[in-house]
């Protein structure tokens, strides 16, 4: 089954320093890390202690409510140090590789002949479940729970986004036979976002509801595009994978390893040679940046993920565990003198015509971190709407959050939204308000309510 799906409203954001068609092996890895701050709700207890030796699928540690869901060692070294925040939060499990390439390996069964139980079971065994999130909220899927469907988007309509029809090109196989996996989980629900424009190898997918998307970014969010196709009633749960953790799921079950390939694409205007690379989930930022030419005669801002939701992070940081796309710009920290007017300095992209520089966009924008103004009052303009394509009204859900009104933030679709959905929205809103911080405390306040 193949349909369409037209997203009229939202933005598309063209800036300088896509990634090119060029793939780099890391063989070498300084560290690794597990990040527990990647994982919504999420509270690690640890299964062993800094100075111990550890393979590749080793047991490091488990979530807090549920022993069955372990996060496993990416790599095999040692874990060399737990880095601790207040009230000693675990913020980092850093591990240092050996290269020895040691791995616990596991036994498998015909997949053919599997039950939606073994799989699950062989999943949470082999520390592959976190692969696997949970609408609503985004949060680790429940293994106990029938989904609605699976979701998956294989497209990054966001700035600087990454082509998985490049990432995957070698593993297409796998991909079939993940989904295939999937299929056995969920028979018939799993749906399988595609590009209208370049649909690449993925219109080819059997076991899948094939949807194909156009229209301008948020079109690639998964939240939009359950919405659009099957919106999520209370009480039900959908689950949500990326493309290349399909083809993880797929290699682990041909091999009995655990799995834990990531391919990132380093791009932006002040890398010269931006392009992908293939390494493992959580490597160190510094092990793909030493093979790049980086401007550095301005300061930049180092960003995992997208520009509009991504997270700021050190060069010497890691990789989050779901991300395909380091983002690099120069830092805002010069302010134009009479930037306002028409011509002279407004050359940065904007959603208002009145602006000009919609004039100077057709080779890419060269954007910065400058906010271009400070916060201010939030005033009912229709601005976000225009910016937001989902049955839902921005405004009063920010505002529901903001005064903590739970029923509210029900009746206006706190469900079906998580903060990523709300990065446009930061972008293009007059007020400056952080839209995507005040999302994520309101459903961190829902998931307090429910449990």
């Amino acid at each position: 089954m193949t349909k369409d799906i037209r997203i009229s409203r939202g933005a598309t954001i063209n800036i300088k320093g896509s990634a090119e068609k060029i793939l780099t092996d890391i063989t070498s890895l300084r560290s690794c890390a597990i990040k527990p701050e990647n994982f919504f709700n999420f509270t690690p207890k640890m299964l062993v202690k800094e100075g111990a030796k550890v393979s590749i699928g080793t047991p490091i540690c488990f979530e807090k409510n549920d022993s069955r869901i372990i996060f496993v060692s990416p790599v095999s070294g040692t874990l060399s140090k737990i880095i601790r925040g207040d009230r000693r939060k675990i913020l980092e499990i850093v591990i240092e590789p050996d290269f020895s390439n040691k791995k616990i390996s596991h036994k498998v069964e015909n997949t053919d002949s599997l039950s939606p139980e073994k799989i699950k079971n062989f999943l949470l065994k082999t520390g592959s479940w976190p692969f696997i999130r949970q609408r609503p909220f985004n949060v680790l899927a429940d293994p106990d729970i029938i989904p609605k469907a699976i979701h998956i988007s294989a497209i990054s309509s966001a700035p600087l986004g990454v082509d998985y029809d490049f990432i995957l090109k070698n593993n297409k196989k796998d991909f079939q036979s993940g989904i295939n996996i999937l299929n056995t989980l969920v028979p018939g629900n799993v749906n399988l976002f595609i590009d209208k424009d370049f649909e690449g190898f993925f219109s080819k997918i059997k076991n899948a509801n094939i949807f194909r998307v156009s229209g301008p970014h948020p079109s690639g969010n998964v939240s939009v595009q359950i919405q659009k196709t099957n919106p999520i009633n209370i009480g039900e749960k959908v689950w949500v994978i990326s493309p290349e953790d399909i083809v993880n799921i797929a290699i682990l079950f041909s091999t009995g390893v655990y799995s834990c390939k990531r391919t990132i694409a380093v791009s932006g205007s002040p890398v010269s040679n931006p392009q992908y690379f293939k390494t493992t989930i959580g490597s160190d930022l510094f092990s793909m940046l030493k093979k790049l030419n980086i401007d550095s005669s301005t300061q930049n801002r180092y960003i995992n993920g997208d520009v509009f939701s991504g997270i700021e992070v050190q060069k010497d940081s890691h990789i989050d565990f779901y991300n395909n796309l380091v983002s690099i710009i120069p830092e805002g920290n010069k302010h134009r003198f009479f930037g306002w007017l028409p011509f002279f300095h407004n050359k940065i992209p904007s959603l208002s015509r009145t602006s000009l520089s919609w004039i100077f966009g057709s080779k890419g924008y060269k954007v910065d971190t400058n906010m271009n103004g400070e916060e201010r009052a939030l005033v009912v303009t229709g601005e976000m709407e225009k910016v937001f394509p989902m049955d839902i009204y921005p405004m009063q859900l920010i505002k529901a959050c903001m005064a903590g009104d739970i029923e509210k933030m029900e009746g206006l679709g706190i469900y079906e939204v998580i903060p990523e959905d709300f990065g446009l929205i930061d972008y293009s809103n007059t007020s400056k308000i952080e839209a995507q911080e005040i999302i994520k405390e309101g459903i961190e306040l829902m998931i307090k309510e429910i449990a």
